[in-house]
């Protein structure tokens, strides 16, 4: 498999507080690659060590063949954060056009784009009026003006309605088509089913990195919720079984399981 951007034993610290702990995966070209961990698992520090603005305590992250944060990269890689990344005192239709003149892709593509993310009854309502969601896929229009060849999506269907969901999976999956590379973030399971290959993060930790179909059939389940599960009892169990005598009788004690390495469920911050 080709990969866009891979990463090798990535570990980011904040103060004593392990981030990610020694993260290895790859990205694949072409395809939409879901991201999925409940908050605070380590997703968005994953994409913000991708796109080269976070600093790492150790490990390698390559990016179309260039070190992770490249001068190079930066009209290549497209990133579209949680928190709104265009103007609030302009228009949608006025910020996707500044950002159409700054790309040199003109005003039909920066409308074209503004309707692709279904805000073409919202173009002329200032940014500053609109809802979350509406301003996720204002963000959206602006970063997809430049063409990248890899976009990084931070839970970009947050706040969405069903509609609305489904119509931007299937721009994501007409992005991949046409050759981008797209890492997609979220916190809602049901979404790893829209996804061509699956990261799943849970405490710093990579849980799994496989396709949807090859989860179900190593787990012997039916759907990836409860693939997810299968995977986290197989490591507690795993866990149990390598502990020693005292750490069990301490887990015992208090009531608690000894910690995996990859986590123990899915719900919860990490």
């Amino acid at each position: 498999m080709a990969y866009a951007v891979e990463v090798d034993h990535l570990t980011v610290k904040r103060g004593s507080r392990t981030v990610l702990d020694g993260i290895s995966c790859g990205v694949a070209a072409g395809k939409v690659t879901g991201l999925l961990g409940p908050s605070g698992s380590g997703k968005t520090t994953l994409m913000r060590a991708i796109v080269g603005v976070q600093k790492v305590r150790s490990g390698r992250i390559d990016v179309l063949g260039l070190p992770a944060g490249s001068a190079p990269l930066r009209r290549r890689v497209g990133y579209v954060t949680q928190s709104p990344s265009i103007y609030r005192d302009l228009t949608v239709r006025e910020n996707a056009r500044y950002f159409a003149a700054l790309y040199g892709t003109g005003y039909r593509a920066a409308d074209q784009a503004v309707a692709d993310v279904g805000l073409s009854d919202t173009a002329g309502q200032l940014v500053s009026t609109l809802s979350g969601g509406q301003l996720a896929r204002a963000s959206l229009a602006c970063a997809l003006l430049a063409h990248p060849d890899i976009l990084i999506l931070d839970e970009p269907t947050v706040g969405q309605d069903p509609v609305l969901r489904q119509e931007l999976w299937q721009r994501f999956h007409e992005l991949a088509d046409s050759g981008t590379t797209l890492l997609v973030s979220s916190h809602v399971m049901d979404e790893a089913n829209r996804c061509d290959r699956l990261l799943l993060l849970r405490e710093g930790r990579l849980f799994a990195d496989e396709i949807p179909q090859e989860l179900l059939r190593l787990t012997e389940t039916d759907n990836l919720e409860d693939a997810f599960l299968q995977l986290i009892i197989s490591q507690r169990d795993h866990a149990r079984s390598d502990a020693g005598p005292g750490e069990q009788a301490a887990a015992a004690r208090s009531g608690s399981s000894v910690r995996p390495g990859a986590g123990s469920d899915l719900g919860g911050a990490a």
